[in-house]
């Protein structure tokens, strides 16, 4: 199992800097796929803030950026699907399926759970700072920075990879058995990947600091590419294994040292970028003195919050485990445990990925320049806007995953040794999932706010909260449920999490917020006493608008409810089959968006869709703002 992720099971996109939100999936999400890149929260710059640049070129700057990390995260997700297809058609659903995808995940959870968190919340932030007030330009920083974190990562790998039988153990909870020597094997020719995972993380954010962000977005390509060769090759030359005992040692070797080669080759593919930058990494180890242990203070909080996420994680990675062995047991014809909640995961984040991370990471600088200057309702109206922009593609993302999941996972997963009723669990457990999704990307957007701040403690509170939700939940399903409906009930426990968190969140962001620190003012400045006698001072405003936010995606949702019905009748009337389950989507996709589009302005929805229709290039009305018909405009 996995999450934050570029596109595999664990997202590295989606990023990656460490969720409010926790998922029993490390930021990632499918098997075998690079981690999320994390997105570092930006913080206030300390000392005087240095000249601000026009307001249009940053904007543009930010929005030139966003497209490019959303083109590389959906080219990169596009191929993460064929990857995924391809370990499905070739390992299965169950028992050979769940012990390569937990063994292949466990690099990721490692590294996210002890390194990716730190170097998410503190890296690009120390360097840009360094930059701007050492004066050799951050250089000897950058390079002390560098080499202190590839000695841990050394060192973590090394124990990892001694410790393999232990840590899988601690995410499976397989019985002594052929099993779980299997599931070791792999871990011990995937467990090398933390290093390379730590080395692509760390380079990415060296451009990230230097303003180059498609590199670390569109290298996950070649990982992609890589898994789906050997897939192909163990498909050709291997064994062919349907049972976890009659998996070769040659097979272990092809499957875990080509997982592995994904992930370096993905970590060198920065190189090109870095040179033409102008970085060249001298290793230095006078670290004694050099201002290495503030921002290792200051991750604190940071690390202590992915480990709360990855704690949850193994729980639920274990009981999803347990939930397979059951329906082994019970002699269920079909895979109901990790692999089928990893795979609808994976399908489950893309929406964050591609419209939320990259909408929010470039809002982040200006939210922290707002903080900076002490104007926090600025940063409400950021996300209120970020998030009105939004709902006209989460919503109908929502719609589409629940009307149409059978032809969703039956397109992407019914390959190979994947049965239809296989599909059709992963496809409940979308599902499931789904209904969350637009309180998982708002709750994701709204903690950006508090790392805007500089407050990396709120979001950690917050997320035990949310964890504990999750996994409690997901304890009671597994003790509660029979077998066959486990797994679709952790993950409807995800989704009332989701819902808790992005309550907490709004209310505790909007309470922070409106207790913006009161600028300085001049004495000789400041108005006469006696003329603000009797007058009212205005209340403070978080400028989330959190009912306005809420109402408008109502309305989306209603707006689609007429064409999620025909195409579940048109989804229906084309039937199974690889024509019928692609033609049904497409058929039902232009449905929903033909509803979404009639329907959004009587609903007083057309503001926020008319943007939507314009990228599809549909003539839409452009709907009457305040500022043409005469009202003010705030």
């Amino acid at each position: 199992m996995t999450m934050h992720t570029t596109d595999g099971s664990f997202d590295p996109n989606a990023s990656i800097d460490p969720p409010t939100m926790a998922l029993r999936i490390p930021l990632q999400p499918s098997p075998g796929a690079p981690p999320m890149p994390p997105v570092p929260p930006t913080v206030p710059a300390q000392g005087p803030a240095p000249a601000q640049a026009p307001a249009e070129k940053p904007a543009t700057s930010a929005g030139r950026n966003g497209l490019i990390m959303a083109l590389g995260t959906m080219a990169s997700r596009a191929l993460g699907f064929v990857r995924s297809a391809m370990i499905v058609a070739a390992l299965g659903s169950a028992g050979l399926g769940d012990s390569f995808n937990i063994a292949n995940s466990l690099p990721n959870v490692v590294y996210m759970m002890l390194m990716g968190g730190v170097l998410a919340s503190v890296f690009v932030p120390e360097l840009v700072h360094a930059a701007q007030t050492h004066k050799d330009g951050g250089v000897a920083y950058t390079d002390r920075l560098l080499t202190i974190c590839g000695v841990a990562l050394i060192v973590l790998t090394v124990a990892a990879w001694c410790a393999s039988p232990l840590i899988v153990d601690a995410y499976s909870g397989y019985p002594p058995g052929v099993k779980r020597d299997l599931t070791i094997a792999f871990a011990r020719f995937c467990l090398p990947q933390i290093f390379f995972y730590g080395v692509f993380t760390l380079f990415g954010q060296v451009l990230n600091s230097r303003d180059r962000f498609g590199a670390m977005m569109w290298t996950p390509v070649l990982n992609n590419v890589v898994a789906i060769a050997v897939f192909g090759l163990y498909m050709v030359i291997g064994s062919n294994a349907k049972t976890v005992d009659a998996v070769t040692t040659a097979d272990v070797v092809l499957l875990g040292l080509g997982s592995t080669l994904g992930i370096v080759v993905q970590a060198v593919g920065l190189l090109p970028s870095l040179r033409s930058s102008g970085f060249r990494w001298h290793p230095r180890f006078d670290w004694r003195g050099a201002g290495l242990g503030r921002p290792l203070r200051s991750a604190a909080w940071a690390l202590a919050l992915v480990a709360v996420t990855q704690l949850s994680f193994a729980v639920i990675s274990q009981l999803s485990a347990r939930a397979g062995d059951l329906a082994e047991h019970a002699h269920l014809p079909m895979g109901l445990g990790n692999f089928a909640y990893t795979n609808a995961y994976q399908l489950f984040v893309v929406p964050q990925g591609v419209i939320t991370i990259s909408l929010v990471t470039a809002l982040l600088p200006g939210m922290s320049r707002a903080a900076t200057a002490g104007r926090y309702s600025q940063i409400g109206s950021d996300l209120a806007g970020m998030l009105r922009t939004s709902a006209a593609m989460i919503v109908p993302v929502t719609v589409l995953f629940v009307t149409l999941a059978t032809q969703i996972t039956a397109i992407a997963y019914q390959h190979g040794k994947t049965t239809p009723a296989d599909a059709w669990v992963i496809a409940q457990v979308l599902i499931a999932f789904a209904i969350g999704l637009p309180a998982f990307c708002a709750q994701y957007a709204l903690a950006r706010g508090f790392y805007a701040m500089g407050d990396a403690r709120t979001p950690f509170w917050l997320t035990v909260a949310s964890t504990a939700t999750n996994a409690g939940l997901s304890g009671v399903a597994y003790w509660l449920l029979d077998p066959r409906w486990i797994i679709i009930g952790m993950a409807t426990a995800q989704t009332v999490a989701c819902v808790l968190s992005v309550a907490l969140t709004g209310w505790a962001l909007g309470r922070r917020l409106r207790q913006a620190p009161k600028p300085a003012v001049p004495a000789q400045a400041g108005p006469d006493a006696t003329l603000t006698l009797g007058t009212r001072r205005s209340k403070p405003t978080s400028g989330l608008e959190g009912g306005r936010v809420l109402t408008l995606h109502l309305a989306i949702l209603l707006a689609c409810v007429p064409g999620a019905v025909a195409a579940h009748w048109i989804a229906a009337w084309f039937g199974p089959g690889t024509f019928g389950n692609l033609a049904g989507l497409l058929a039902g996709s232009a449905a929903v968006l033909l509803s979404l589009f009639a329907l959004a302005r009587p609903l007083g929805a057309g503001a926020a869709v008319a943007p939507l229709a314009r990228k599809l290039r549909i003539p839409y009305p452009e709907p009457v703002t305040a500022a043409s018909s005469g009202r003010h405009r705030r």
